[in-house]
């Protein structure tokens, strides 16, 4: 910013005695410059802070998106081989066991704990907070992903829950309740540019007033050659 202007030179006292004819009257033209003068400052001040005030709380307000997102409680975005246990009952796979330190419904006791085998070479792949629930536990309206796996070559691992209401409005139905598939409705999804694949398997059950599905899932490149894998991986769901 330039400087700010110099301030004029300090007034003379003006008299208060009455003119007379022998003392020619003080011009006030002077006083008045100076109070015009020390506006114009006052303004040039304000606006300065103004801005400099604007400036801090644009900063601020641009703090959350320049900062990364921390991930979320046990998403490691390396083989699963590296830190799980190998599976007693299928030594080729690693055993996924999800404890309430993983999740926001977990930890909100929403979901009971879970567990499924995976092939070594799969990642868990971190979840976004708007996607996880982690905002609406533990009375979410919306379906949310509670943990979620992949593989580039053999296909996807997700479980996701959501509320009961969203299949029935019958308070603390079980799937009974519900009904088979058959019984509600039957329909076929084309959908070759899904995020999840074209080909999707998946378990569900219900407690509580939550649903929870276990999905696998692989597009038409993968399913042929890991078909068997994603089908072993499903049946291995326990929750």
């Amino acid at each position: 910013l330039p400087p700010p202007p110099a301030l004029p030179s300090p007034l003379k006292p003006l008299s208060l005695r009455p003119p007379s004819s022998k003392e020619p009257q003080q011009p006030i033209a002077s006083s008045s410059s100076s109070r015009t003068q020390e506006a114009r400052l006052g303004c040039l001040l304000a606006s300065t802070q103004a801005a400099r005030r604007r400036h801090l709380l644009a900063g601020a307000a641009l703090l959350p998106f320049l900062s990364a997102e921390p991930p979320r409680s046990g998403a490691r975005e390396v083989e699963v081989g590296a830190y799980l246990p190998p599976s007693p009952s299928n030594p080729s796979f690693v055993v996924f066991k999800a404890s309430r330190k993983d999740t926001p419904a977990l930890r909100a006791g929403n979901v009971q704990p879970y567990e499924f085998i995976l092939p070594p070479s799969w990642k868990q792949m971190r979840v976004a907070n708007i996607l996880s629930g982690n905002y609406c536990q533990p009375k979410c309206a919306e379906p949310w992903i509670e943990v979620k796996f992949e593989d580039e070559k053999q296909g996807k691992a997700q479980v996701v829950a959501s509320p009961l209401i969203r299949l029935t409005n019958k308070p603390n139905a079980t799937i009974e309740d519900i009904g088979s598939p058959e019984k509600y409705y039957t329909y076929v999804l084309e959908t070759p540019y899904a995020m999840t694949g074209t080909h999707n398997l998946a378990k569900a059950t219900a407690k509580g007033n939550t649903v929870v599905l276990f999905v696998v899932s692989a597009d038409d490149k993968q399913w042929p050659s890991c078909q068997e894998t994603l089908k072993t991986i499903l049946d291995s769901f326990q929750v």
